[in-house]
């Protein structure tokens, strides 16, 4: 369904029909149709995921508000599905934005399993598409294509860092868990790869049902294997849970408590007292000290009455990708290939630090040390600086 919705600041425009007489418009000393530019967006508007949709969006389109709500000059229609982070009915969805309503660029989604749907059409189909999340390694390894793109996060980068990390900060023997799903085991495999690069030694690792939150015979036997420290994937209710939980058991002070920045993102209000201490890294956090990001804060506070988070920057950037592609292109999408190379490269002034494509079309970015002081993700340190997946079995990085 095409989504009407207006928010603060930023009206949605629809194409209407041309009047007669009135083609097209002379640009670069081509002609092509005076159309709005098509942004079919596949997010998660209803059930877990809903919020991390919302924000997306948001960013999105304050991104384009603040450049007149325009792309090259082209006004902009945005054709919206809930993708209800559902898998099975990606291809579908895909299908209908790429060849029934004829979208210019694709952008989602946030759940993996529903990008690997998507990534399939696009590579079948050559459709542009930004993921404005997901982060599975496959999206920009093995399957990479010169037309996708993503503007947020390998699993990899986000987890890797820590490793040494961790060492530098003297742990030596160190426990490992997460969800047993692609994700949770993509973030745990590069945690423990960073850990032993730097001379640590992982003493076990803990698989947990997806989506249960039953923790407690995990953290007594954590207990009993003393390691100097455990490193965790989770995130949303999970993580508040995992973190609570962790906590009441009395290990967190013997046994300190460090993360994939997602666990403490998004979930800090609910963990409270609990989460104070843990220490993650991430490529974000609202407190980061630079002024991008404080005019960014304050920019998304004054068009949407709340505070910008990691999935708003991811969704913010690719708006700036956009903005900056189609600005060199003068708004003409005719020529795909020149399309892609203008997206492939934009070099991003972001909320998160200044970043640009590898040649994997992943974030070559900054991933931070953080921790919780008093209720905040506070920065203490860049963990690695232009962190660069490694994009293994993509032809194109070759």
């Amino acid at each position: 369904m095409k989504n009407t919705l207006n928010y603060k600041g930023f009206t949605r425009k629809f194409r209407q029909i041309a009047l007669a007489g009135i083609a097209g418009a002379l640009v670069s000393g081509g002609a092509f149709a005076a159309e709005p530019v098509k942004l079919g967006v596949m997010l998660p508007y209803t059930g877990t995921y809903a919020a991390l949709g919302d924000a997306i969006t948001k960013g999105l389109e304050l991104a384009i508000n603040e450049n007149g709500g325009k792309l090259g000059g082209r006004d902009v229609e945005f054709v919206t599905i809930d993708s209800e982070a559902n898998p099975g009915k990606a291809p579908q969805n895909m299908n209908r934005l790429i060849n029934g309503e004829a979208a210019d660029v694709v952008i989602g989604p946030v759940h993996s399993g529903v990008a690997m749907g998507m990534l399939k059409m696009a590579r079948q189909e050559g459709a542009i598409m930004i993921i404005p999340n997901a982060g599975l390694n496959a999206a920009t390894r093995q399957f990479c294509a010169p037309n996708i793109f993503r503007t947020s996060f390998s699993a990899w980068q986000t987890a890797y860092p820590m490793g040494k990390m961790a060492y530098e900060k003297g742990y030596r023997k160190i426990a490992t868990i997460a969800w047993n799903y692609s994700f949770g085991k993509e973030s745990l495999e590069a945690f423990e790869e960073g850990f032993k690069a730097a001379g640590g030694e992982i003493v076990k690792q803990f698989l947990t049902p997806f989506p249960k939150v039953e923790f407690q015979a995990y953290l007594t036997e954590i207990a009993s294997l003393k390691p100097d420290a455990v490193f965790a994937f989770y995130a949303g209710g999970g993580a508040v849970k995992f973190v609570k939980d962790y906590d009441a058991a009395g290990i967190k002070k013997s046994i300190p408590l460090l993360g994939s920045g997602f666990m403490t993102d998004g979930t800090l209000t609910a963990q409270g007292q609990s989460a104070e201490g843990v220490m993650t890294t991430l490529h974000y956090t609202e407190t980061l000290d630079n002024a991008k990001n404080k005019a960014f804060q304050q920019a998304y506070q004054d068009a949407y009455g709340a505070t910008a988070d990691i999935y708003s920057v991811q969704g913010y950037d690719a708006g700036q990708m956009l903005v900056q592609a189609l600005a060199s292109l003068k708004g003409d999408t005719s020529d795909k290939d020149a399309f892609i190379k203008a997206l492939a490269a934009v070099k991003i002034d972001s909320p998160r630090g200044p970043w640009h494509f590898s040649k994997a079309h992943n974030p070559v970015q900054n991933m931070y040390l953080r921790e919780v002081k008093n209720g905040e993700n506070v920065v203490v340190k860049i963990a690695a600086e232009a962190v660069d997946d490694p994009a293994t079995g993509c032809t194109m990085a070759q």
